[in-house]
């Protein structure tokens, strides 16, 4: 990819900070000459790790980023172009950071030198993880389903979640997936009746649309305040591309799509123009990764799209079907050994047992086979299975997809009752909302919490679906416990659940 490839030619100085102190996104107040070009849709620092960052912005045409990092003793600054082939966005490599400090970044577009056309500055901070062998307290905040299904930014209120989340003050914030719906429309009334910010787009079949779905949801304000001072960890479903795709199956033939265009590499370069994702310059499409916070926490962060076998396949003892792919899998397996982190959470975009996929006749699309053979049971099943063969405990999976929340406790192995997995699915944070209250009962789970409305006809308003709306929480304690929640849009903690390791 151009984004990718591009990184390793931008160098990087930066200066340590301890301030500890965040500051709001704000653009400054400046002389900016009338032709100076701005950051359109905020900034965003992901993939923050004990020592590196990456920070991300897009300016209204080609321009240089220019960024520093001050503590007020040093200033030092970082330059890499936006370029229009990257939707004229821009991804600074951050190295040689110190752990566990707060960073404040200021960030604007130049035509060329620093201060040649120089646009207004914004300002953020971020905070590095903890060292590895440092217990501290983190909290994570979770969601995905955005702007979907003609739920999308309300006219006055915009994506209103977002400030529940920021209210809560989260360390990290993992966007979960569906973080756009390039596959749906956005009209100036909403499914709920609300007035809403329409889209200027339709289904995105080129990349020039799919950079526009984007561009439509980067724009809201609180999702930008939010990711102003929130490390992000951005993941990618199925409709950053098409509804329930994989590589065998991302192709339409309706208008306006191409008969036989394959999308998926479509979906994946905008994903990538958008996410600041932490790859290496030899493998500029894998998306799955681990990042580390402290003693305390491990995300291993799944890719369930990129290499799944199709959803209508069989999935049989003789012939096991793959979502993760042999070297995913393999990865994964290796990272869970490794990894002497507290708790292991796993992000993986779709449920472990709540039957998605949509109609049900085009195969599942989870992990659950439930009334099927076509999900991808045999795969989970052998994750677990290698997991309790090798004592790895205090696990928990968080999910989306679903939409609406619900929580399990599992325990997969009859024979060995002590071990045993946690799941709390979420969402939608901004879309339609679809309760169901069926599960896969292979793992042998227990509902643990519920939070949706008794049917999808029930949410008539876009008052009673904001009540619906929903992310989740991971917080780890002093005493290292995790508690898990859901909350509403207006902060109302809706379910929670302490687990001791």
């Amino acid at each position: 990819m151009s984004k990718v490839l591009g990184l390793i030619v931008c160098a990087a100085v930066l200066a340590l900070t301890s301030d500890g102190k965040s500051i709001p996104a704000r653009a400054l107040t400046t002389h900016a000459p009338a032709d100076a070009p701005i950051v359109t849709h905020g900034v965003i620092v992901g993939d923050v790790r004990a020592s590196s960052a990456l920070l991300w912005a897009r300016a209204d045409r080609e321009a240089t980023l220019n960024v520093i990092l001050s503590d007020g003793r040093h200033t030092k600054i970082d330059v890499v172009p936006a370029r229009a082939v990257d939707d004229d966005t821009a991804l600074v490599p951050l190295e040689g950071l110190a752990p566990a400090t707060t960073y404040n970044y200021r960030a604007w577009f130049s035509l060329g030198a620093p201060d040649l056309s120089r646009g207004p500055t914004v300002e953020g901070s971020f905070r590095t993880a903890p060292p590895d062998d440092t217990a501290a307290p983190v909290r994570l905040a979770f969601g995905g389903d955005l702007a979907g299904l003609n739920v999308c930014r309300d006219a006055a209120e915009g994506f209103p979640i977002m400030d529940a989340v920021r209210a809560w003050r989260p360390d990290v914030f993992v966007g979960l997936g569906d973080m756009i719906y390039a596959d749906n429309n956005c009209r100036a009334i909403g499914l709920y009746g609300n007035a809403q910010v329409p889209g200027e787009f339709e289904h995105a079949a080129n990349l020039a649309a799919y950079w526009m779905h984007w561009r439509y949801g980067r724009a809201d304000t609180h999702l930008q305040r939010l990711l102003a001072s929130t490390d992000y960890v951005g993941v990618w479903d199925d409709h950053e591309v098409v509804n329930d795709f994989g590589p065998r199956n991302d192709t339409r033939s309706r208008p306006p799509y191409t008969p036989g265009a394959h999308l998926m590499p479509i979906g994946l370069e905008a994903f990538i123009d958008y996410t600041p994702v932490a790859v290496a310059a030899n493998t500029p499409l894998r998306l799955y990764r681990s990042i580390r916070w402290g003693k305390n926490l491990e995300l291993f962060v799944l890719d369930t799209r990129q290499y799944r076998d199709p959803n209508l396949a069989k999935d049989t003892d003789a012939r096991p079907k793959t979502m993760l792919g042999r070297e995913q899998l393999s990865w994964l397996k290796q990272q869970l050994v490794a990894s002497d982190a507290t708790w292991k959470v796993i992000v993986s975009s779709v449920p472990m047992s709540i039957p998605t996929g949509s109609p049900p006749k085009k195969g599942r699309d989870g992990w659950a086979n439930f009334d099927q053979h076509t999900g991808y049971e045999h795969e989970l099943l052998g994750v677990l299975r290698f997991m309790q063969a090798h004592a790895i405990h205090n696990s928990v999976w968080i999910t989306t997809d679903a939409h609406f929340a619900e929580a399990f406790r599992y325990s997969p192995f009859p024979e060995d009752p002590g071990f045993v997995v946690h799941e709390l699915v979420t969402g939608p944070m901004n879309a339609e909302i679809f309760p169901n209250t069926d599960f896969d009962t292979t793992l042998n789970p227990k509902r643990l919490g519920f939070f949706a409305p008794a049917s999808t006809d029930a949410v008539m308003s876009w008052t009673q679906a904001k009540h619906w709306f929903n992310f989740g929480e991971l917080e780890i304690g002093d005493d290292r416990s995790l508690t898990m929640r859901v909350v509403n849009t207006t902060g109302e903690t809706e379910f929670e659940r302490t687990l001791a390791p």
